[in-house]
């Protein structure tokens, strides 16, 4: 007999590291716990999806301009076309499965610009589309925030709804939609997906100190900061960079880290800016990638939450130029909550003095992420343990998992 089918969903393979490491650490649950489960995709990226991870994709949407603004009359009747041609799409592939997983990722969540026809239009079609097929709808290890535009609003709040199991990343994810009207009293939280991936071990330094691991982000501010949005970055790019300058003056060796395709610009800024040969890029390419350069490093300074959660996995002290309350909330959540800058109003001067305190308590930091990290092994146990007893509660594993505190969320009425 064939194993359970299983779809992953979300804009996976389109250049988010942090995106494609839930995906990874899903993939990992059920090739350890549900070896004879039939997985495919339905992302953003199918051709790297696939080449990657080596599951069949699909691509996200029927029309492949998607992402690009519509500016002429055939690119918009495109577009529009194309949202009544995926609710057939995804409603055809949601049913050819038993179970879809949504794995992590900010999905429920507008703190980077959104429009509402967008992801949260593609989430609304998969969750309504599992209710009426039958298919279970997982969103697993999810964020979420309190969404002020009323149409992304309520179609977030609605396929939150929809879904047949929900479980967060973060306590404010859960508050965020309990105040978005969703019932979350049976929703789990759990730590980030991310923290389930193996870390690396350190290289150490051939002069017996590492660089300083600098995370950019091509940052503008949020969805309700589109008016202010150049002046943001700006002021972003500028505190930044002086930031990097600082370091290289001092003699510190600064890897400059990314976390999307379009952080490449920052980089290439800052660097020729900064004009030092201290000054280099990393090249990385997955989060373990980025695990294995915020190892090695004395220190961390990032902006991307999947920088920040790949720092704190390996261990090493790190200061958060925070643009979200979700980075506050994980930083809170490792011990190292005094340790946040504004991402928004970056200060140098303030940002050096926060760094080198930082620096000053590294060893003290370093204990207390081990302990905080063997934490979230434990917690990450529980949660995909609650997993197979909701998603698949006829295997096996399912029959040998603990019971854990928290149920699987039930169906709401939409």
């Amino acid at each position: 007999m064939s194993g359970p089918r299983v779809g992953v969903f979300g804009l996976l393979g389109s250049g988010n590291l942090g995106n494609d490491g839930s995906l990874e650490a899903v993939l990992g649950y059920l090739r350890a716990q549900h070896p004879d489960a039939v997985v495919d995709a339905l992302c953003g990226g199918p051709e790297a999806v696939t080449t990657r991870y080596g599951i069949p994709a699909t691509r996200l949407h029927w029309y492949r301009g998607e992402y690009r603004t519509a500016s002429r009359a055939g690119a918009v009747v495109g577009k529009g076309l194309g949202k009544l041609v995926d609710v057939v799409r995804t409603a055809a592939w949601v049913r050819r499965h038993d179970v879809v997983i949504v794995p992590g990722m900010g999905v429920l969540e507008a703190t980077l610009p959104l429009r509402p026809w967008g992801f949260p239009y593609s989430l609304f079609l998969l969750c309504a589309s599992g209710r009426l097929t039958g298919t279970k709808v997982a969103l697993v290890g999810v964020g979420a925030d309190t969404i002020r535009d009323r149409p992304t609003r309520a179609l977030v709040r609605r396929a939150a709804r929809l879904a047949a199991h929900r479980s967060y990343r973060d306590e404010l994810s859960r508050d965020a939609m309990r105040a978005m009207g969703v019932d979350t009293a049976r929703d789990a939280v759990h730590p980030d997906l991310a923290f389930a991936l193996p870390a690396p071990r350190g290289s150490a330094p051939e002069d017996g100190r590492g660089p300083v691991c600098v995370g950019v982000m091509d940052f503008h501010g949020g969805n309700d900061d589109r008016a202010r949005a150049a002046e943001i970055h700006r002021r972003y790019l500028e505190g930044t960079t002086r930031f990097v300058r600082t370091l290289a003056e001092d003699g510190r060796r600064v890897r400059l880290l990314t976390g999307d395709a379009c952080d490449a610009e920052v980089v290439d800024a800052i660097i020729a800016a900064v004009d030092s040969p201290l000054v280099t890029a990393a090249e990385a390419t997955s989060l373990a990638d980025l695990m294995a350069e915020t190892a090695a490093a004395e220190s961390v300074v990032a902006t991307r939450y999947h920088n920040l959660i790949c720092a704190l996995k390996v261990g090493t002290p790190t200061l958060a130029l925070s643009y979200a309350a979700k980075s506050e909330a994980l930083m809170a959540g490792m011990g190292l909550d005094a340790y946040c800058h504004p991402a928004r109003e970056v200060d140098a001067d303030r940002l050096i003095e926060q760094f080198r305190e930082l620096e000053s308590r590294s060893a003290e930091l370093r204990e207390t992420l081990a302990e905080r990290n063997a934490d979230a092994t434990r917690r990450l146990e529980a949660q995909f343990a609650a997993l197979t007893k909701a998603l698949f509660p006829k295997s096996p594993a399912a029959a040998t998992t603990a019971t854990t505190p928290h149920a699987p969320a039930r169906q709401e009425t939409p």
